[in-house]
């Protein structure tokens, strides 16, 4: 090969060489990807029913305002959480409802056993204490619930837990839980628990409780329609009542008037008796004498055998006067025989 002189051209030192090529077009698929990178981990999306904390070297906040947030690239992070209602039951299995009987089974205060059921419902309050003050707060939740639960219901009987005293049992069972929840501070409030089922373990003991249920339904509707036939019937007593009261109290007025007029009538009477009383002696004896006459009936006798009956009654009858009148003459002619046959001996 012959060596070139000096004005003369080399043509292959003008052509570029392979390796420079390939690693400036590296060099510009890594820049671009890491614009990319760095674009794509420097926004982030908070949806209505979440919260993110975001943390900048270890130190983490709170970012509740939902829509479009920026952050550093590789120096920030950003955790979501959700703050809906969520909850987990307690006793028995969501997905085949089968009872989880080392939970649900609990001994009550006259010592029975009893399946009970609870559902607890919560929400994340505070997303930066739940996620970094306790591990797995859930299941601190739900073993604070369970504690709660027992302690609760070993208070009460088992005529409570199954009838009359679910309301009162799940009102002390959550103030108790919410009191823990205070003293953990792990970023959970308690919404509410609530009682899904009560019932005996066994099937014997489970039909005589539903008979005993039963017998207190019977009980209450006894109750029922005894107070209603009452409220029915008091009404139309308490009208009675008022009656005979009204009667009573017009009958009271109507003998105080009699009484007050008899004694302006005999205060009357009194007075013009002062005033002259041989007058109103005699004028009150024929009155009396009016009053008691019609009702007599005056037999007169003359003294010499002969009695006369008088019917001063104006109501007596003719026929009951004419007998009354022949019974007089038979009486009459007896006597004028025995007075005869007396003066022949």
């Amino acid at each position: 090969m012959r060596e070139f002189q000096n004005g003369e051209t080399n043509i292959f030192s003008k052509v570029p060489k392979p390796g420079k090529h390939f690693k400036k077009a590296a060099i510009g698929v890594a820049g671009i990807a890491l614009v990319a990178v760095m674009a794509t981990d420097a926004t982030y999306q908070i949806q209505e029913q979440e919260q993110a904390v975001l943390t900048t070297f270890g130190v983490p906040k709170a970012v509740s305002e939902t829509g479009l947030h920026f952050k550093l690239p590789f120096i920030q992070k950003v955790e979501k959480v959700n703050t809906t209602i969520q909850g987990f039951p307690i006793g028995y299995s969501l997905e085949n409802n089968e009872t989880v009987e080392q939970e649900g089974l609990m001994i009550t205060a006259d010592y029975n056993f009893i399946d009970v059921d609870f559902f607890v419902e919560y929400r994340i309050a505070e997303p930066v204490k739940y996620l970094y003050e306790t591990k797995e707060p859930e299941n601190i939740l739900k073993n604070l619930a369970q504690s709660c639960i027992r302690t609760v219901i070993a208070n009460y009987g088992v005529d409570d837990v199954l009838t009359t005293g679910k309301s009162e049992i799940q009102g002390k069972i959550k103030e108790m839980i919410m009191k823990g929840l205070e003293e953990q501070d792990m970023g959970i409030q308690l919404v509410n628990i609530t009682i899904q089922d009560s019932e005996p373990p066994t099937q014997e003991v489970m039909r005589a409780f539903k008979a005993v249920e039963t017998a207190k339904q019977g009980k209450e509707t006894a109750i029922n329609n005894a107070n209603k036939y009452r409220n029915e019937k008091m009404p139309e007593a308490e009208a009675r009542a008022d009656q005979v009261i009204q009667d009573a109290e017009a009958q009271k007025q109507m003998r105080i008037n009699e009484a007050e007029a008899e004694v302006a009538r005999f205060n009357a009477m009194y007075e013009e008796y002062s005033k002259n009383p041989v007058v109103t002696k005699q004028r009150m004896f024929f009155e009396a004498m009016e009053d008691v006459l019609p009702d007599m009936k005056i037999v007169i006798d003359s003294g010499n055998g002969v009695q006369k009956l008088l019917p001063l009654d104006p109501f007596i009858s003719q026929e009951d006067a004419s007998d009354q009148g022949e019974a007089a003459v038979e009486s009459t002619n007896e006597n004028t025989e025995t007075e005869n046959t007396e003066e022949n001996q």
